[in-house]
């Protein structure tokens, strides 16, 4: 495995030609489930990206949670530390006993006036909330917070906080409550994946998987055989994605994580990346050159 090569790749997730696949996936920003998926959807997007297009519908579910009970924050705290030591990757539950998240609503909404400037835009807000929620424990229905995120992405953050307030954003959240209830989704993540022959049924997959499973199913609903694309050099990757977990290169990369930690220690000493500690496992963030 070798970090040199060309530095920029183009990913399938920018293409916007029609794909044969979409997928919806429902998913809420503070489901330590869905930061688990991680991993595998990069792999995925990357191997098997020009096949299928991601529609992600929040599902509404932790919304629904009374989140004002002491016993009800002890209780995802200890979700939070299983999930984060059994997927490698890292979220804190300390966050519910120190500064725990007021209104999940509230996240659900700016989400969606994220979106509103774009699809890019909202995949890349929904990561960055997923980071500075699990990683660094902030409240991410705090105002200020809220505001931090679209500014580092270069959102238009004047527009953003106008889209908060609109019936645009609150129009799109209850159309993505909608989809969830009609597509009778329970639980989170969870993947339907409808093909381009609309009297087709869509196969409905519920929590996490073995990656082999997900190739599988595109390959059941693709009318040929998928051809997979090999991954871009590393440096390209972390260049791409600016942020990503050990865990995360190493299920797209098939690498140990101490194959992992070995190639970015070359990136490191090139001074190319930075590394972040987490409280599980370790982070990755790209230099700006």
């Amino acid at each position: 495995m070798t970090s040199s090569g060309n530095s920029s790749f183009n990913h399938p997730m920018n293409c916007s030609e029609k794909k044969p696949i979409e997928i919806y996936m429902f998913i809420d920003p503070l489901c330590p489930e869905c930061w688990a998926l991680e991993p595998i959807l990069k792999k995925l997007q990357i191997e098997y990206g020009r096949y299928f297009s991601i529609k992600h519908v929040l599902s509404g579910r932790l919304a629904n949670l009374n989140l004002s009970k002491k016993k009800s924050y002890e209780h995802i705290a200890g979700v939070w530390e299983k999930t984060a030591s059994r997927s490698g990757m890292s979220c804190d539950g300390n966050l519910w006993f120190e500064n725990p998240v007021a209104s999940p609503y509230v996240v659900s909404i700016a989400l969606k006036a994220a979106e509103l400037q774009g699809r890019r835009a909202g995949i890349r807000f929904l990561r960055k909330l997923q980071e500075v929620l699990f990683l660094d424990k902030k409240n991410i229905s705090n105002f200020e917070v809220l505001k931090d995120c679209a500014r580092n992405l270069g959102l238009d953050v004047e527009e953003f906080i106008s889209d908060i307030h609109s019936e645009s954003a609150a129009k799109a959240f209850q159309c993505d409550l909608k989809i969830t209830a009609e597509m009778d989704v329970q639980e989170i993540p969870t993947l339907v994946f409808f093909n381009e022959h609309a009297e087709d049924e869509g196969i409905k997959i519920t929590g996490t998987y073995p990656y082999e499973i997900y190739v599988q199913i595109l390959e059941e609903m693709l009318s040929e055989q998928p051809v997979q694309s090999p991954p871009p050099p590393l440096e390209a990757f972390v260049k791409f994605f600016k942020f990503v977990a050990s865990k995360e290169i190493a299920v797209v990369y098939n690498m140990s994580i101490s194959q992992v930690e070995r190639e970015m220690k070359k990136l490191l000493l090139k001074q190319i990346v930075e590394q972040i500690p987490a409280k599980y496992g370790t982070f990755w963030r790209y230099i700006n050159q």
